[in-house]
């Protein structure tokens, strides 16, 4: 807790609250249905929570838009980042249902209006969203055919709707074919050796009606 504190120091009382009974959450669900590897699960702050917040380094989600998080898992970068932002709304999907399970059971034990999970895939998906959220589901060709055509035409943001995409490694084979993704470096916002090879993708989509 103390990493998300050092570098989101302006949490409101609830959201502290809320990050704190993450680890209470995810080791009693962890038990019963393993969505976190049994090794992580012990830095669960750091390689998921503050992982997933990387995003919101990049892109500080505005009042009222819309986020998909495609192949959420355990709730991954979706619940965090609901936290962080409890006036924008959450849509976390995931073809696994008793991944959407633990989802829905912490959002509801969180108190997280903004959050809606369903067990999906994304191809499925009809609405569209401002921003489309992702921890590494699958290479950025397959991952940007999955969500072609899911973004809204109006942009709220400083950066126009697209693709929020975490990853780590050399990228340059995999976005060879994309050349307006802009990669951030993790490791140029936080100090721990897990992030040195881990980054934040940004890739602009197309709007179609």
């Amino acid at each position: 807790m103390d990493e998300i504190l050092k570098y989101f120091p302006d949490l409101t009382a609830e959201q502290r609250s809320q990050f704190e009974q993450l680890e209470e959450l995810y080791a009693d669900w962890n038990a019963k249905i393993n969505v976190i590897s049994r090794k992580d699960i012990q830095e669960l702050y750091v390689k998921h929570i503050l992982h997933s917040l990387g995003i919101a380094k990049v892109m500080r989600f505005l009042p009222g838009s819309n986020i998909l998080d495609v192949g959420t898992g355990g709730g991954f970068p979706g619940i965090p980042l609901a936290i962080l932002f409890p006036e924008t709304h959450f849509y976390l999907i995931d073809v696994i249902a008793k991944k959407i399970r633990v989802v829905n059971e912490v959002a509801t034990a969180l108190g997280l209006k903004n959050v809606k999970a369903e067990q999906k895939r994304a191809e499925l998906v009809e609405e569209k969203f401002d921003f489309i959220v992702s921890r590494a589901v699958t290479n950025m060709p397959d991952f940007a055919g999955w969500i072609r055509y899911k973004t809204k035409k109006d942009n709220l943001h400083d950066l126009d709707n697209g693709i929020l995409y975490l990853k780590g490694g050399d990228l340059t084979e995999e976005l060879k074919d994309f050349p307006r993704a802009v990669e951030f470096p993790l490791a140029d916002i936080f100090d721990d050796a897990f992030f040195e090879t881990k980054k934040v993708v940004y890739m602009p989509l197309k709007y179609k009606g």
